[in-house]
């Protein structure tokens, strides 16, 4: 038990030390104290030692100093105790005048270890002060008989330097049946103190009147300071100068210049001699401040302007004037001028902007606020009152919310693709004469939002690509053009929709089935480019048709779609190939046809008569290009035997025809050595060899009929000459027989082939007539356009129909000048082939 005890009491001033400086922290680490003026050198003003947690003897064993902030502190710490005492004479007005409160700021020194502590000690106010006047005696005069009751005269009040209720002054005049006292208050702070004569004066009864003025303050218990007023009746000059007026109001501009006339009193005296001389002069002025503003000419009474007038700060001057006559003793009058400043429109308006909401959505309704503003003159009336407005007056507008407050709002639907920032200026302009103006500017950037769906430059592309082009080849490049910005104008390219059926335009009607667009070529999402999948063929693919389409990367997506016509140009890839004799088999040709030889491909024979005239047609080579156009355009040429030979070729029909009439010398064949070319570049050739046998004109008819009934040839009998006679004019009548028979029938199957060909042969409609419409050509030679289409049918044979020629002219302007004449059309310079089912027609 005792060994607990012991330990509790070891315990206690080590918990009462946290407490303390617990409470310290607290405290934010300073001690304040209060103590009232002028207390007495010894008086406790706080228990230091113990408010800082120190133990009993502490504050002797580690000594406490005390350091005052710039004054003397007059306050000391008990070595002892530990105490915070008074020192020496304590005067609040000595320290700090007239501010409240007074506080001495402390630091406190602890040594061993060294530690600092803040004190303040605020000195209290008590009413040590009494009232004092500026001096002890106030001499005044006062003319006998012409002083009237009521006449006022202005005193100096008294002062107290004590502070709050203990210097509110009272004032008390001893009593008198001549003299009053009256207190004017005219504002918070500023007295004016009269003493008003009530009764006449007589100085024979009573030359010098001295009354008591008594001033008391507010405190408890209160002080009073006294002046002596001594007045002294005078004789003779018993009239002081009268003003004109008791009160001049007057105006004057805030921008007069210095030296500016203000006012001009007057004042009258009655007296005479130098009882009526008088003098003008300013005793006071409110503000006091501004006392030297204006000044008066003593002679005449001209208030002038010394100084510079600001009608924003002070609006009203009250100047007391004295008018002090030259008796003995001097009277005075007393009058006031107020000065009212009248405000000229020196000040522009300001405008501030309180507050911005910028960008403004482009698809913001009408109505949304934009920016605060605030508008403020400083003059007044029609200076300060403020018109304001927005430049450009659209597509924003000011709304008055209240006074000096605005709204910028929107007017007018926006679009950032036309107009992306606004500067807007908000001008102010005040009433006043001229006016002053002020603006502001303000940037308003609008957002964008996905109001704009791609758009490619034209709804149809006409694209050209010739044949056997490389797998990855660049076809051509689309474009979209979408105004918005960022995501919303990103542009992503597709293939919709479209394609062909494989084989289109052959002509053979076996075509193998539609194939999609995306197996021939491919767009890049990013840049647009055509690209070609795979290599195209003429033959198998003319024409190609699908959609590309144009998706932004806005919420939602907007897209925009172009129709891509790829017409595949001919190459010159296919050679020309003979055709078989119109019989389907060998054997010599009616009718002059030449008949290829089953053992020899290329090789033909025909038969010719004796004497045959010139221009008699012999034999017809029959040959066909897969290709088109001018690669299909086919001419003929005679290679052997070369000179003046007796045959010749027809250069586009393929007629072998007699140059000359046939002799004996020709000999009894003739071989011919014919080359099928086309106008392709380069050109390919086929060779055709034509064996021709000179006959009888008899045996040429016999040879013609023989190939025709039996296909083997009749030969005559060995018999005599009627014999051969008879069989030669069966021979005739069978000949003109087949030929009558086979003319028939060629007319008719050729009316059958050329309906059929009219009803079913596929047509390319885009290009079968003029138009306005743009090719566009892409390919490993370059890029051009061609306009203005016209067709054109080539047959070279009475075979199966051939391509169409496309003549494409340039879309360019006539020259200026008159219209020249129509003249025949030469050749065309570039073919491009559409279809495979029409011949080309000789030119």
């Amino acid at each position: 038990m005792g060994v607990c005890g012991t330990t509790r009491l070891r315990w206690g001033p080590v918990v009462r030390v946290l407490v303390l400086q617990a409470a310290w922290a607290l405290g934010g680490g300073q001690v304040r104290y209060s103590v009232p003026e002028e207390a007495k050198g010894g008086t406790v003003v706080g228990r230091l030692a113990q408010d800082l947690g120190l133990e009993a003897g502490e504050a002797e064993a580690r000594p406490l100093r005390l350091v005052s902030q710039g004054r003397r502190a007059s306050v000391e710490v008990s070595g002892a105790s530990g105490a915070l005492v008074v020192s020496s004479r304590l005067d609040r007005e000595e320290l700090c005048g007239k501010s409240a409160p007074c506080a001495l700021r402390l630091e406190v020194l602890l040594e061993r270890p060294l530690r600092v502590f803040h004190v303040e000690v605020e000195v209290t106010d008590i009413n040590d002060n009494a009232p004092l006047f500026p001096a002890a005696t106030k001499n005044l005069s006062i003319a006998e008989l012409t002083t009237l009751p009521g006449s006022r005269f202005p005193l100096e009040g008294a002062s107290d330097a004590d502070i709050g209720a203990n210097a509110q002054l009272s004032y008390t005049l001893s009593p008198s049946e001549h003299f009053a006292l009256d207190l004017q208050r005219s504002g918070e702070y500023r007295e004016s103190l009269f003493l008003v004569l009530t009764k006449g004066l007589d100085r024979e009864s009573l030359a010098e009147h001295r009354l008591l003025l008594t001033a008391s303050d507010g405190g408890r218990p209160s002080l009073t300071g006294t002046v002596e007023l001594v007045v002294s009746v005078l004789d003779a000059n018993d009239n002081a100068p009268q003003f004109n007026q008791s009160v001049y109001k007057v105006q004057v501009l805030e921008s007069a210049a210095e030296g500016t006339l203000v006012a001009h009193v007057g004042a009258t005296d009655p007296d005479e001699g130098i009882n009526h001389e008088f003098s003008f002069s300013i005793v006071s002025s409110v503000p006091a401040s501004k006392r030297d503003v204006f000044s008066i000419e003593p002679q005449t009474g001209e208030i002038r302007l010394r100084g510079p007038l600001d009608f924003e700060e002070v609006r009203l001057y009250e100047l007391q004037i004295a008018a002090r006559d030259k008796g003995v003793p001097p009277l005075s009058g007393h009058c006031e001028v107020v000065v009212e400043v009248s405000d000229v429109n020196d000040n522009a308006p300001e405008v501030w902007v309180t507050s911005l909401s910028v960008p403004v959505a482009e698809d913001a309704s009408l109505g949304t606020v934009v920016a605060l503003l605030s508008v403020s003159d400083r003059d007044s009336g029609s200076n300060g009152r403020v018109r304001c407005a927005v430049w450009p007056p659209s597509p924003f507008g000011l709304v008055a919310t209240f006074a000096g407050s605005y709204s910028l709002v929107l007017r007018e639907a926006l679009d950032r693709e036309r107009v992306s920032e606004y500067e807007v200026e908000v001008r102010a302009e005040d009433g006043g004469a001229p006016p002053l103006r002020a603006s502001r500017g303000l940037r308003v950037p609008v957002s964008d939002v996905n109001d704009n769906a791609p758009a490619f430059a034209q709804a149809v592309y006409t694209v050209l690509a010739r044949e056997n082009n490389a797998a990855g080849a660049e076809l051509a490049r689309l474009w979209a053009r979408d105004p918005d910005e960022a995501g919303n104008g990103r542009v992503s390219y597709s293939v919709a929709e479209g394609g062909a059926g494989a084989g289109a335009g052959s002509g053979s009607g076996s075509g193998s089935g539609w194939r999609p667009a995306s197996s021939y070529v491919s767009v890049d999402a990013e840049s647009g480019r055509l690209w070609a999948l795979q290599p195209l063929d003429y033959e198998e693919l003319q024409v190609l048709q699908f959609e590309v389409r144009a998706v932004d990367a806005g919420e939602p997506p907007l897209c925009g779609n172009a129709t891509v016509q790829l017409f595949v140009v001919d190459e010159n890839d296919n050679a020309p190939a003979l055709l078989p004799p119109a019989g389907g088999g060998p054997g010599p040709w009616a009718a002059g046809e030449a008949s290829a030889s089953a053992s020899a491909p290329g090789s033909l024979w025909a038969w010719a008569a004796w004497g045959a005239p010139a221009g008699q047609v012999v034999a017809k080579i029959r040959a066909v290009d897969a290709d088109s156009g001018y690669n299909a355009w086919l001419r003929y040429e005679l290679w052997e035997p070369r000179g003046k030979g007796p045959f010749r070729v027809g250069l586009y029909s393929g007629e072998v025809s007699t140059a000359r009439a046939l002799e004996e010398a020709d000999g009894p064949r003739q071989r011919l050595l014919i080359v099928v070319r086309d106008h392709g570049e380069p050109s390919r050739s086929a060779t055709a060899t034509l064996s021709v046998s000179l006959v009888e004109g008899a045996e040429a008819a016999l040879a013609a009929a023989g190939a025709v009934s039996a296909g083997a040839g009749l030969r005559p009998a060995e018999g005599g000459a009627a014999a051969a006679a008879a069989a030669a004019a069966a021979a005739a009548t069978n000949v003109w027989l087949v030929v009558a028979i086979c003319a028939v029938s060629s007319l008719f199957l050729l009316a059958v082939v050329l309906y059929g060909a009219s009803r079913w042969a596929p047509r390319a409609a885009v290009l079968s007539g003029p138009g306005p419409a743009t090719l566009v050509c892409a390919s490993e030679v370059g890029s051009w356009s061609y306009s203005q289409r016209q067709s054109r049918s080539l047959c070279v044979a009475d075979g199966a129909g051939k391509s169409d020629l496309m003549v494409f002219s340039p879309n360019c302007p006539p020259p200026p000048g008159p219209v020249p004449k129509e003249t025949p059309q030469e050749p065309p310079a570039r073919l491009d082939t559409v279809s495979a089912t029409r011949p080309p027609l000789a030119p």
